[in-house]
């Protein structure tokens, strides 16, 4: 049977000035099986704390007491926290490394790319890189010399166990991420290495602390303010007039010619441009999505966000978008990809390139994108202006946002925080055409004073 605790009276300066010094410690309860002590000598007393460990306790020291003075001690509440953190951090250790090593960054983040590369290697039927295992390789693991790539040192944060990561760490890493780097790179980056630590914690639970997704989710509080507003603005400058758009198509199909794509360029520049949809939607689409007596074409839901979705989204679009597919469609299998492109190797023992073979495309970096934006005389615009544009153009339409935002397989909220100044320009024009006159004329045109009160 447990003893009872004598507990003896430590908790102000003068209580433990009246105390001898035997060379044992007084001890006070803070928990149930957490004592705080305090031991007295000839110059002034220190802090202890001990916890109970299955049958025995474990003692460690805390600091010196404020007996004397004040600056670099503990009083007695400050010593109950510095207990109490102390024994804390010890028991989430123990409980970290009761399975094994205990788990840190690193070892959270490389199952997370694996996973990630393997999907993408799936979708496209060869092993690659993902570009989320890219970027956590690059400023969270760090990464050896590739080629003409220089070696990555490792972020100090991917050694830090789990168990003792803390808001500080992860504010701090993020402080340390290039200034030059684009916001919405930032965040993506954000989002991956989140995911990865929130993974870890379901996966291992059991022996981690479980205050650790609200450090995860804290720490990784959204972009600030400042950085939206400048995103925002880089957004105004990729909305193009149509007049831009049909520079940018006819750039597309000359590029296609002198090149060689045999109308491949062209055909994804174009539906990029009518849908709106991403790269990695288009590049999923079949043969059979190109519904030609519906005026429609079927877009692949986004694979973005939790949880696997499916479906496809209608897209109303023209005859001449109809009309610029019809080589692509006519005979070929309803499953079959819509869009291709030629696959060339080089000749052995020459320079020669040679076509082996037609296959969907793979990245969007496979687009001749500087080419096309050269010839166009548009050098600052990107391929996703095409979707910017396609939305914005929705919005100027005074279609309801709602639908907007369905055609292009994203929320209410995102069109609403990226496009507002759209919007708000939309529900002007029409305000505007809403006024009427509502003051009928004089019959003799004249203006008629107003009456003055008695």
């Amino acid at each position: 049977m447990a003893k009872t605790l004598n507990e003896t009276p430590i908790t102000t300066r003068s209580a433990r000035a009246k105390l001898p010094a035997n060379g044992y410690p007084y001890w006070k309860s803070i928990d149930p099986d957490v004592h705080i002590g305090y031991l007295k000598s000839a110059r002034g007393g220190t802090w202890q704390v001990r916890w109970r460990a299955g049958k025995n306790y474990k003692r460690e020291p805390l600091g010196t007491a404020d007996d004397e003075i004040s600056e670099g001690t503990l009083d007695y509440n400050a010593a109950v926290r510095a207990a109490k953190k102390h024994v804390a951090a010890v028991r989430a250790e123990e409980k970290a490394t009761a399975e094994g090593p205990p788990l840190t960054v690193r070892l959270a983040v490389e199952p997370y790319i694996a996973e990630r590369d393997a999907r993408d290697s799936r979708r496209k039927g060869r092993q690659v890189r993902s570009d989320a295992g890219q970027r956590l390789r690059r400023y969270v693991l760090g990464q050896d010399k590739r080629g003409k790539q220089k070696a990555v040192p490792a972020a100090a944060i991917a050694d830090v166990a789990l168990h003792a990561l803390n808001e500080s760490d992860l504010l701090a890493w993020r402080a340390d991420l290039p200034e030059t780097m684009k916001t919405t790179t930032k965040q993506r980056l954000i989002n991956d290495f989140k995911a990865a630590l929130n993974a870890a914690y379901e996966a291992h639970r059991k022996r981690l602390p479980p205050t650790l997704p609200a450090v995860i989710k804290h720490g990784f509080k959204a972009v600030n303010r400042h950085d939206d507003e400048v995103e925002s603005g880089a957004r105004d400058n990729q909305i193009l007039a149509d007049s831009q758009i049909a520079r940018l198509i006819r750039a597309a199909r000359e590029i296609d010619l002198e090149q060689g794509w045999d109308g491949d360029l062209y055909r994804l520049v174009v539906i990029l441009t009518a849908t709106g949809a991403r790269f990695s939607q288009v590049a999923r689409m079949k043969v059979s999505d190109v519904l030609r007596t519906q005026s429609r074409l079927m877009v692949p839901v986004s694979r973005k966000g939790r949880g696997g979705k499916s479906g496809s989204t209608p897209v109303p679009v023209g005859k001449d978008v109809l009309d610029a597919l019809l080589p692509a469609v006519t005979g070929r299998a309803s499953d079959a990809p819509l869009l291709e492109r030629w696959r060339s190797k080089q000749a052995p023992g020459g320079i020669r390139w040679e076509r082996i073979g037609r296959g969907p495309w793979h990245s969007s970096s496979e687009i001749p994108w500087q080419d096309i934006r050269e010839r166009a005389q548009m050098p600052d615009v990107i391929p996703y202006a095409l979707r910017h544009s396609s939305i914005v153009r929705g919005i100027r339409a005074n279609l309801p946002i709602r639908l907007v935002a369905a055609l292009h397989d994203t929320s209410v909220r995102m069109i609403e925080r990226h496009y507002s100044r759209w919007i708000t320009d939309g529900l002007d024009e029409m305000a505007a055409r809403a006024v009427v006159p509502l003051l009928p004329p004089d019959d003799d045109g004249s203006v008629v004073p107003m009456r003055e009160r008695a």
